[in-house]
């Protein structure tokens, strides 16, 4: 099992005859994700990656035709919105932006319509979900991972990437690794995560990488407390940054003195999470929780 994508998970490609979404549906497809259509508006009818993908108008005809369930959307910032709300619409359960810099104001009024809806949103600004050995839905890199019991849910792109290779370095697994975006207005965060992990019998430890800005890492620790039984490991990003200063991207903003590394630590730190203070640290914490 995995958490959100399975191979039962039905993928659609919004923006998949773009340069972006044209290499990484490749590259996803290689991997063993089932991608049923894609979506690019005045292309409807043709068939793209060598005949393998029909490319529909709507979300809404490729649902109908397909029986799609979950959308990966590469479309430019200006159009963004408009397609995670298009998915919302035609009753997409699952929908991954990997598109990054959508404004904030566009943003506020998604997670309105979402809020109410019983879809989920990862992103934007996320790399996606891969589930080893089957299912990725976005652009970590297949062979950076491999299958195991260690759930990863993080902030950061390029981090989850090394935390990934870490671990399989050291011979450790995952179960399934999110990345839930880093833009300043996300559909996901760390507690509903956490708590798919937690409902999740081949998960046993969880690593959650964190970094400086914004709530959501003291918010997560308010959560294990109340409701996490496994074991989770934590690492935050950005310990030396200068505090003048917005480090990484737009979610990594500290404002009066809240979000600060510091800050987010202590609140891990007391809700039992063990702390690694290098990604590399990581492999060790699960053996020590494993071993015991």
């Amino acid at each position: 099992m995995s958490i959100l994508v399975n191979q039962e998970t039905r993928l659609v490609v919004q923006g998949l005859t773009g340069n972006e979404g044209r290499f990484h549906t490749t590259q996803m497809l290689a991997y063993g994700t089932n991608i049923v259509a894609g979506v690019t508006p005045g292309r409807g009818g043709e068939w793209v990656l060598n005949g393998k993908v029909p490319v529909f108008d709507s979300v809404h005809m490729a649902v109908d035709v397909t029986g799609a369930n979950a959308s990966i959307i590469f479309v430019p910032a200006p159009f963004a919105a408009d397609a995670i709300l298009e998915a919302a619409d035609a009753s997409i359960n699952l929908i991954v932006c990997i598109t990054e810099g959508i404004p904030v104001q566009e943003m506020l009024q998604v997670r309105r319509v979402i809020d109410n809806q019983n879809c989920c949103l990862i992103g934007p600004n996320s790399p996606g979900i891969i589930a080893p050995p089957l299912t990725k839905v976005g652009i970590i890199p297949g062979n950076i991972t491999q299958q195991g019991s260690v759930g990863v849910v993080s902030r950061s792109g390029t981090l989850t990437y090394e935390v990934l290779y870490i671990l399989k370095q050291a011979g450790i697994g995952t179960s399934t690794c999110v990345g839930i975006g880093g833009d300043p207005i996300i559909g996901t965060h760390f507690n509903e995560i956490l708590s798919h992990f937690e409902d999740d019998s081949t998960t046993e430890v969880i690593v959650l990488i964190g970094e400086i800005g914004g709530q959501d890492e003291e918010k997560a620790s308010a959560f294990i407390i109340d409701s996490m039984t496994k074991p989770v490991i934590g690492f935050i990003a950005g310990q030396a940054a200068p505090s003048d200063k917005r480090m990484g991207h737009a979610g990594a903003i500290i404002e009066g003195g809240m979000g600060t590394a510091k800050s987010k630590i202590e609140a891990l730190k007391n809700a039992g999470v063990k702390i690694a203070r290098y990604p590399e640290d990581i492999p060790h914490l699960i053996h020590s929780l494993q071993s015991h």
